[in-house]
């Protein structure tokens, strides 16, 4: 009797698990993007402009046929800088068909990196470096600053679509600390730039905030006029010539 009970429970069971792969992806991929967010709705039309079709061709050149889905973070940052900066679910939707998976393949890309946004942000988009030596030298108070003087939260947009602040993690030059990154969007993907403004103050990022608004280009690299990039006050006290080349190329023979 319990035996019979066992098997025809053992049978309601893998009833249950016999759903089809195609119920099961909606299943995954619906927990992952359901929300109330404008962005999440699937229904709204999007697709790569005619120029940035060539650089999918191209993208997708460098990888073998049956390797499309490799070129999915390249497509996704192609995507991202058309877009202003941020990515809708319906561009993730868009680079999934070109690669050929299942949309949710991409969702776990876009999401893991938080270098893609997945909210509108401004036309400027202002990185502050919340690594440790920035954050010694006065990050928080750069980005409090900034904060401030655009009367907004961080990763809130401008009243005018300009300017939105954010974190970013290392950017590679801590002898510069602390320092800031422009992510330009004002002119698409074609004319996307991303530049490091370093040695930065409360005063000088107010100032390059203020530049920009006007449509002016801040000098990159450091904001300290004491400094040539990354060499210390005053210039260099050391390797003032250049290094003293080998006795001879054949290093084996010397």
């Amino acid at each position: 009797m319990l035996s019979r009970l066992a098997s025809q429970r053992l049978i309601e069971v893998r009833q249950a698990f016999r759903l089809s792969a195609q119920v099961y992806r909606s299943f995954s991929t619906a927990l992952n993007y359901v929300c109330s967010n404008p962005s999440c709705n699937t229904d709204l039309p999007w697709e790569f402009s005619e120029a940035n079709k060539a650089k999918v061709k191209g993208i997708l050149s460098h990888y073998p046929s049956n390797y499309k889905q490799s070129a999915v973070i390249p497509l996704l940052d192609l995507a991202h800088q058309q877009h202003g900066g941020w990515l809708p679910v319906s561009a993730m939707n868009a680079v999934a068909k070109v690669v050929g998976v299942a949309p949710i393949r991409v969702y776990e890309v876009a999401t893991f990196y938080s270098m893609f946004n997945r909210s509108k942000v401004g036309k400027y988009h202002l990185l502050v470096c919340g690594t440790t030596p920035c954050m010694i030298c006065g990050s928080r108070e750069i980005e409090g600053a900034l904060l401030k003087h655009l009367g907004v939260e961080r990763n809130e947009v401008t009243k005018d679509g300009l300017f939105s602040v954010g974190e970013m993690e290392c950017m590679g030059c801590c002898v510069n600390a602390p320092m800031i990154a422009v992510a330009d969007y004002t002119n698409g993907s074609e004319g996307y730039m991303y530049n490091y403004y370093e040695d930065v103050t409360t005063q000088r990022v107010v100032e390059i905030v203020e530049m920009l608004r006007k449509g002016e280009k801040p000098p990159v690299g450091t904001q300290n006029p004491k400094r040539i990039m990354s060499g210390p006050e005053g210039g260099n006290t050391t390797l003032l010539s250049d290094p003293k080349p080998p006795p001879c190329r054949d290093l084996d023979a010397c």
